[in-house]
């Protein structure tokens, strides 16, 4: 495909680093890296933000602390094959493939691990929200944002225990979590039924109120700022003395000084082309069902725990999300589970919402074992590397934009001062996976 911008021609225009990726991660590190002064191209074969980063849920989760599963994933494996409209859903076609994924989770849970993961996932996210309000000012897009909060709500009387026991561990991980009776809850969404028994409000969460004009913006700054981009998909590469050469299906070879490898899902093969190591990236299959005409029903982000979505307030509508299948990047979409939504979500009102002119999606969020990131700098800067947030990315995009700064600044150029704390990066290393 040809690209946008008649410049970026990488065969003609020297690129001191190359972003392979243009959804919400990827231009916030292209943004924030063409800020420091390097030139930079972004190369993805859609358009900016049309990926998973188009149809995330919205919701700044920085309350999820927790890895994508725990023990119990043991019991619920035989549902996972067999159910396919359940919330955690393996395709049975799938499993062989993914069975070496599942078994590192599965290793990860073990006691010492897993507390590295819940302490690497909070350090992002207590990060996260004022690292978004610093990229949001800086290009007039803190309307994009609103921090009212969000609930986890329960309905069965029998969950009490269970919310409670979250609370603990909540409060353990220092997560801001409030216990509300069931009135405290409908006093704040009073569309929501009697059956809502209570929940958990979290105070320093947020959300966006549309996650496309979040990413309209930032590439409409990146642009501005001289950021490039280049419709076509990179097929592989190679690190060389002179930088990175990359081989585009569509287009003459591109070269760089620096890549940085941000295509979330489809980043594995690439990462191994470049640096030789073979990370265990899978892909958690997301979906959501937008409501057009639901826009005033929730006033902020809401989480059932029984029924296990979410619903989010946005401009253009609620939107429903949620439900995990693990089902690889080419099988084609079941857009059953999109409207499996509007099921999860009867009962939940006093009056059933409108599904008219709703909208179903499905996107690839990029999973790794530890629930970690890769966050990282390789084969001597050349090559960076920012992928595997899975369902975190729009909630750590901003921090790790700045991380990736801070990685590329070190030994190159100076960097512009910081009057902030970043989250130590050790634990989001390439080399945890190396044999």
């Amino acid at each position: 495909m040809a690209s946008q911008d008649p410049a970026a021609n990488g065969a003609k225009t020297h690129n001191d680093i190359v972003v392979i990726g243009a959804g919400i991660i990827g231009l916030a590190c292209a943004l924030s890296l063409s800020r420091q002064g390097w030139r930079v191209l972004v190369l993805d074969k859609q358009e900016p933000g049309m990926g998973a980063s188009y149809g995330n849920a919205g919701h700044m989760a920085t309350e999820q602390v927790f890895p994508i599963a725990d023990a119990s994933i043991l019991k619920r494996l035989p549902r996972m094959l067999m159910d396919p409209m359940g919330p955690l859903r393996l395709d049975w076609r799938h499993f062989p493939k993914a069975l070496p994924w599942f078994t590192q989770l599965l290793w990860n849970l073990r006691p010492t691990p897993y507390r590295a993961s819940v302490a690497g996932i909070r350090s992002l996210n207590e990060a996260s929200l004022s690292a978004w309000r610093r990229l949001l000012d800086s290009v007039n897009g803190s309307h994009l944002l609103k921090k009212d909060g969000s609930f986890l709500i329960y309905e069965d009387a029998s969950s009490q225990e269970t919310i409670e026991a979250l609370k603990s561990r909540m409060d353990a991980q220092q997560v801001p979590a409030e216990y509300w009776q069931g009135d405290a809850v409908r006093e704040t969404a009073p569309q929501l039924s009697q059956r809502i028994k209570g929940g958990l409000f979290f105070p320093e969460t947020a959300h966006v109120v549309n996650p496309w004009q979040v990413i309209d913006a930032l590439a409409k700054a990146a642009r501005a700022n001289g950021v490039r981009f280049q419709q076509d998909e990179v097929l592989t590469g190679e690190v060389d003395d002179q930088g990175v050469c990359l081989r585009m299906a569509n287009s003459p070879t591109i070269r760089a000084d620096k890549v940085l490898v941000a295509c979330g899902a489809h980043s594995a093969s690439l990462t191994t082309a470049l640096t030789g190591t073979r990370v265990p990236l899978d892909t958690e299959r997301g979906y959501h069902l937008m409501l057009p005409h639901e826009r005033e029903r929730l006033p902020v982000a809401i989480t059932s725990l029984e029924r296990r979505f979410i619903m989010t307030p946005m401009n253009e509508g609620l939107r429903l999300a949620g439900t995990v299948e693990f089902a690889g990047l080419h099988r084609p979409p079941n857009m059953q589970r999109a409207w499996q939504l509007h099921r999860l979500s009867q009962g939940l009102f006093e009056t059933e919402l409108d599904i008219a002119d709703a909208k179903p999606w499905m996107g690839f969020r990029p999973s790794l074992p530890d629930s970690l990131p890769i966050i990282d700098s390789a084969k001597d800067g050349k090559v960076l590397l920012a992928f595997g947030h899975h369902h975190l990315g729009l909630t750590q995009a901003a921090v790790t934009a700045e991380l990736i700064v801070n990685l590329t600044t070190q030994g190159d150029r100076p960097s512009s001062p910081t009057t902030y704390t970043q989250p130590d990066p050790k634990p989001y290393r390439l080399t945890r996976f190396s044999s």
